[in-house]
Order: C-alpha cells, then structure tokens, then sequence
C-alpha cells in the first residue's frame, strides 16, 4: 500500500462521526476559498484557515473525540482529506465500490 493510501485510509477511520465528516467537509471548502482568496484578499485567506482549524480540530475534540490524521501523517492529510471530500461531493466513493464489486 502506498504511503498515500495509508494516509487515506488512517483519515477515514479517524473520521466517523457524521458531524466531524460535515465539519471536515466545510473545512475543505475553506481551504479552497482560502486559496481563491489569495490572490485577492490575504486577511480573507487567514479568516479561513483560521476556521478551518477551529472546525477541524473542534471537530475531533467534541464530537470524535480522537487525534486529528495530520498528527500521524503530516503533509499529506490535506491531499487524503480533499480527495475524500471530492469523492464524497460528486458521489465518486459509489462509483469506485461499485466497480471494486
């Protein structure tokens, strides 16, 4: 298995909790705000990743009650946790199991 779907695969287990999965997925979209925003307005990025950390460690402290993933694979959490999102978002997670079986 390669480093990456490690990573993957730790973060989906550390993420169960349906309100610590909408917390994470409103993560990712401020993560992706904060990038548009760089380019036009850099307090608006800080204000973002600001949030995006209160929701996501938030997240774990009061509804997982686990470590965030970044803690065991730091860097790559982001990539494993936006494609989760993006597979989540445009239903890719039915596809790919539906081609597994």
């Amino acid at each position: 298995m390669s480093y990456f779907n490690e990573a993957k695969a730790h973060f989906v287990a550390s993420h169960q909790n349906p309100i610590n999965q909408a917390l994470h997925h409103l993560t990712n979209l401020l993560a992706i705000t904060a990038v548009i925003f760089l380019f036009i307005d850099w307090r608006i990025t800080l204000i973002c990743l600001v949030f995006t950390q209160i929701f996501a460690l938030g997240g774990h402290a009061f509804f997982e009650k686990n470590e965030p993933a970044f803690v065991k694979y730091p860097g790559i959490t982001i990539l494993a946790s936006l494609s989760w999102s993006f597979e989540n978002w445009f239903g890719l997670r039915q596809v790919i199991r539906r081609a597994r079986s």
